[in-house]
């Protein structure tokens, strides 16, 4: 049977803009979307840290090592630039998941890869 599954997670990135006037979407820098093992267009949720709210959006890439994390559109009133989120991606699979989180640094550079145990107390 399928499941969908956790495929991959950015752990708290920094909106680094919000334009409201932009067609829709999340734009990620492409050094994030490779780590995260991400694609263009692709679907992922967006937890906001700062205010709780999530959403739903896809993927747009964003200029390499720029750190943009920039929320267009609709998405752009409900998360604001500077709130801290996670963005998170998941497929179909018959097999267990192995998701891939990749934790960033202040300026929304990657800091270092983490495993399932490093979550746990």
């Amino acid at each position: 049977m399928k499941r969908l599954l956790l495929k991959s997670m950015i752990l708290k990135a920094k909106v680094t803009q919000a334009d409201p006037r932009y067609v829709g979407s999340i734009t990620i820098d492409e050094d994030l979307i490779d780590r995260a093992n991400l694609s263009e267009h692709e679907n992922v949720q967006v937890i906001d840290r700062t205010n709780g709210k999530r959403l739903e959006t896809y993927v747009i890439t964003g200029e390499r090592g720029s750190g943009i994390i920039c929320m267009n559109a609709a998405a752009a009133h409900l998360i604001n630039k500077g709130d801290e989120v996670d963005i998170m991606a998941f497929s179909w699979s018959t097999g267990e998941a192995d998701p891939i989180f990749i934790e960033v640094d202040s300026n929304n550079r990657f800091s270092r890869c983490l495993n399932m145990g490093q979550f746990q107390a």
